[in-house]
C-alpha cells in the first residue's frame, strides 16, 4: 500500500518483514522502545489526523516542536498524506515564526503546548494543534482515534518538504525538496557509508534541519538500522551508548565536547565503526585529537539545505583532515570563476549538480534563477578548491554566513535589528573562531550619542532572535573600518578579533 508514495515507499521498504524489530531505543519516561511496525502504524494515524483537519496534497504542515519520536511519526505522516513537511527551529521566537507562517501559508501548524498562546497570534489562517516533548497534545488525541491510512499517491518530483534557509538580505528562503531529492540522497549515503540493519546509530541531532532529519533519520530507516534516540546532545548519554552502538552523526561541537570528557577512550569506542561530522567545518586539530584518543578518523562530509549531501570523505580510503572528500556517486562538482571552471587546485565558487539538488525557492522565482541554473548546476556560494586527487576543500564563504554550532546565521538579519535600536548608528556582524561552537557571532557596533551599552543591546535582541543568532560578544567602536569605496571591511574585523575566544 506504500508503493504510490515514493519517499514513504523507500523509507518503509527496509523494515518490511521486520515490523517487530526495534527502530528506536529511548528512556521509558519518553515512551520506551519503538518498533518499525509501531513507528509506521502511528505515522498512519498522524496522516489520518492531518487529513481530518483538512490537509490536502500539496498543503504545508508547519512544525515547531521538541525532538521526539512522535515528531518523526508526524514527519512520516505528513508525507503519507501527500502534504509538505515544514520543520522550524525550536529556538525561533514568535516574531521569527510569523514570517515563515505568512510566507508558507500552512494548512496546519503544530507547536509545543507551552507556546500555543503566543504563536496563536501569528498563526494566521493555519489551524494550531499541539505536540509536546513526550508526544502528547491535541494532535496526539486526534491521532488516537484514527485507524490505518493508505498513503496518498505522489510523483517523484512532487514536494515532500520545505526547509527555510536564511537569506543574505535577511529574508529567509524556503528550499523546496522533492520525494526524489530526499530518497535518492539517503540511498546514496546508506550505500556510501555502508549502513545495514546491523547498525546502531546514536541520534543526538535536532530534527528540524537536513542533518538530523534527512541524513540521520532517513539513512537509518532506509538501512533498517536502529537508533539510540536522544533528545539532544548529552555527552554522558552518548558515551554511555557508545559501547553498544556502531555510528554517530554529529557537528564539530559534539566532538570538541566529547574530547573534553576523560571517559572517551579507545576501549569505549571499540565497537564503533563510523563517526561522521558535518554542518560546519571540522578543525584539523579536532580531527587529529579524535584519532589519537579513539583510534578512529572522523568522516567529514559537506552539504546544504538546498542540496542535502553533495560530497563525503570515503568510507574506505583516506579521510583527509580539512577536506570534505569527493562528490558523492551521481553528484557532479566544479569550481567556477568568472563563468569558467578554474584549473585544478585554484579557488573559486563551488557548484554542484545531481538528483540531490532542490527544486528551487518557495515563491522566489527570481532568486531560484540566480542560484539554480537551467542546466541543473546549483551555485552554492561557498569558496572551494578541488585538488589533483579530487578532494574538495571548502576555504570560505562567498557571503558572510556564520556557522555556529552547526546552525547558519546571516549577519544582515542581526545587523538590521541592531541598527534599528535607539542609540545605534550602525553595526557589523561577523563570525570569529570559537573553541566550542566553531564560530561565534560577534557584533561590532558604533553608538550614536551616549548611553548605549552592550548589555542594553543584548537585552533588546533577546526577544527578537533565536539564541544561536544572538551575539556572544558585542564590541563598541567609534567607527567601522571602510575601504575607499565606503564598504565596511569585515575581513579586517575578523582578523582583529580572531583571538577573542581563544
Amino acid at each position: 500500500m506504500y508503493d504510490a508514495n515514493p519517499l514513504i515507499q523507500h523509507l518503509r521498504a527496509a523494515s518490511v518483514g521486520r515490523e517487530d524489530a526495534v527502530f528506536a531505543t529511548q528512556p521509558k519516561t519518553a515512551g520506551g522502545d519503538v518498533t518499525f511496525g509501531a513507528l509506521f502504524a502511528r505515522a498512519e494515524q498522524m496522516a489520518a489526523a492531518l487529513v481530518s483537519r483538512g490537509v490536502e496534497p500539496g498543503d504545508r504542515v508547519a512544525v515547531q516542536v521538541h525532538k521526539s519520536l512522535a515528531a518523526i511519526e508526524l514527519y512520516l505522516g505528513t508525507v503519507m498524506a501527500g502534504a509538505i513537511f515544514l520543520p522550524l527551529n525550536t529556538a525561533y521566537t514568535d516574531a521569527e515564526v510569523a514570517y515563515f507562517i505568512a510566507d508558507a501559508t500552512p494548512r496546519v501548524f503544530v507547536c509545543d503546548p507551552d507556546r500555543e498562546t503566543g504563536l496563536r497570534e501569528v498563526a494566521g489562517a493555519a489551524e494550531i494543534v499541539t505536540l509536546d516533548r513526550n508526544g502528547q497534545g491535541t494532535l496526539s488525541v486526534l491521532a488516537d482515534g484514527q485507524g490505518g491510512f493508505d498513503p496518498v499517491a505522489r510523483e517523484a518530483d512532487d514536494l515532500a518538504a520545505i526547509l527555510y534557509t536564511s537569506g543574505t538580505t535577511g529574508r529567509s528562503k524556503g528550499a523546496m525538496l522533492s520525494h526524489a531529492n530526499l530518497y535518492s540522497n539517503s540511498l546514496t549515503l546508506r550505500d556510501y557509508w555502508q549502513f545495514t540493519s546491523d547498525d546502531v546509530l546514536i541520534h543526538a541531532l535536532p530534527i528540524f534541519h537536513t542533518h538530523g532529519l534527512f541524513v540521520a533519520t532517513n539513512v537509518a530507516l532506509l538501512s533498517g538500522a536502529s537508533v539510540v534516540f536522544l533528545p539532544g546532545f548529552d555527552g554522558e548519554a552518548i558515551l554511555d551508548a557508545m559501547p553498544g552502538a556502531t555510528a554517530l552523526m554529529g557537528v564539530p561541537t559534539f566532538y570538541t565536547r566529547l574530547l573534553a570528557d576523560p571517559r572517551l577512550t579507545r576501549e569505549r569506542a571499540a565497537n564503533m565503526r563510523l563517526f561522521i561530522s558535518g554542518s560546519a567545518p571540522l578543525l584539523v586539530d579536532t580531527h587529529e585529537q579524535w584519532e589519537m584518543r579513539t583510534g578512529h578518523r572522523i568522516l567529514e562530509r559537506y552539504g546544504m539545505t538546498e542540496t542535502n549531501m553533495s560530497t563525503s570523505n570515503p568510507y574506505k580510503g583516506e579521510r583527509r583532515a580539512g577536506t570534505v572528500g569527493f562528490p558523492l556517486p551521481g553528484v557532479e562538482a566544479r569550481v567556477m570563476k568568472d563563468g569558467a571552471e578554474v584549473p585544478t587546485g585554484e579557488i573559486g565558487v563551488l557548484e554542484v549538480r545531481g538528483p540531490n539538488v532542490f527544486q528551487g525557492y518557495w515563491q522566489m522565482p527570481e532568486k531560484t534563477a540566480e542560484e539554480l541554473q537551467a542546466d541543473g548546476w546549483f551555485i552554492t556560494g561557498d569558496m572551494a578548491r578541488i585538488d589533483a586527487d579530487g578532494y574538495v576543500t571548502i576555504v570560505g564563504r562567498q557571503k558572510d554566513l556564520v556557522i555556529t554550532g552547526g546552525f547558519n546565521v546571516y549577519p544582515k538579519e542581526v545587523e538590521s535589528l541592531i541598527d534599528d535600536l535607539s542609540g545605534v548608528l550602525e553595526s557589523a556582524v561577523i563570525g570569529v573562531p570559537h573553541p566550542d561552537f566553531g564560530e561565534a557571532v560577534v557584533a561590532v557596533v558604533v553608538p550614536e550619542g551616549e548611553g548605549t551599552s552592550a548589555e542594553a543591546i543584548t537585552a533588546a535582541l533577546s526577544g527578537q532572535l533565536a539564541r544561536f543568532k544572538q551575539p556572544k560578544e558585542i564590541i563598541l567602536l567609534d567607527a567601522l573600518p571602510r575601504n575607499t569605496m565606503g564598504k565596511v571591511q569585515k575581513k579586517a574585523l575578523r582578523e582583529e578579533y580572531a583571538g577573542l575566544f581563544a
